[in-house]
């Protein structure tokens, strides 16, 4: 099982290269910290329907700079995907090991017990990557990093709102299961959405 500290002291250990559907290639790997201003032009340029549907403090510098300075710090392991040749940022996925107490109330309401073995993950894609069926393609080195982390499901990372229709089908194309809903502290209602990736394997 890898540790975020083994990750961090080798990033290539999760590092893939992957042709997309229109021929073009992306690289899937770790955030490091030379990232910070690639990282930073990458949330700055997304759009305001972007930054709504997002989970992000900040879309400048000092966010981009505070997501690097916390590489292997806590409970967070940050991947991007890197646009080839040019080297820019045009995906951010998140996964987090620690399970909130909210979390953990909402999903034993549904009538889930959340374990240790349960992780949160949260893509952010660039708005011209949106619609091409990239998350699709990276989805499965994303189980693979759930999996090499040691855990069994995978649950939204804030949930998914309720409005956003696309993303909805997306998860559900994905395998992951609706598990409930909840209001936010915004008043938004969001959906919890739950992946059990031994169930997938069986299919």
């Amino acid at each position: 099982m890898l540790a975020l500290t083994e990750v961090a002291d080798d990033p290539l250990a999760l590092t893939s290269r992957l042709t997309l559907n229109d021929g073009s290639d992306v690289v899937f790997r770790p955030l490091v910290h030379a990232d910070a201003e690639r990282l930073a032009g990458f949330l700055s340029a997304l759009s305001v329907e972007s930054r709504r549907l997002g989970t992000f403090d900040g879309y400048d510098l000092a966010t981009a700079l505070e997501l690097c300075d916390a590489i292997a710090r806590y409970d967070k392991l940050r991947l991007v995907l890197e646009e080839v040749p040019s080297g820019r940022i045009v995906g951010l996925l998140e996964f987090s090991l620690d399970l909130h107490t909210e979390d953990i109330a909402r999903y034993r309401e549904a009538g889930i017990r959340l374990a240790a073995t349960d992780c949160r993950f949260g893509p952010t894609l660039a708005d011209d990557y949106q619609g091409r069926g990239v998350g699709t393609q990276v989805f499965p080195l994303v189980t693979d990093v759930a999996r090499r982390l040691g855990r069994k499901r995978i649950i939204l990372l804030g949930g998914v709102l309720a409005d956003n229709p696309r993303a909805i089908r997306y998860y559900q194309k994905n395998g992951f299961q609706l598990a409930g809903s909840f209001i936010g502290a915004d008043g938004v209602r969001s959906l919890d959405m739950i992946l059990d990736l031994d169930s997938m394997q069986e299919a």
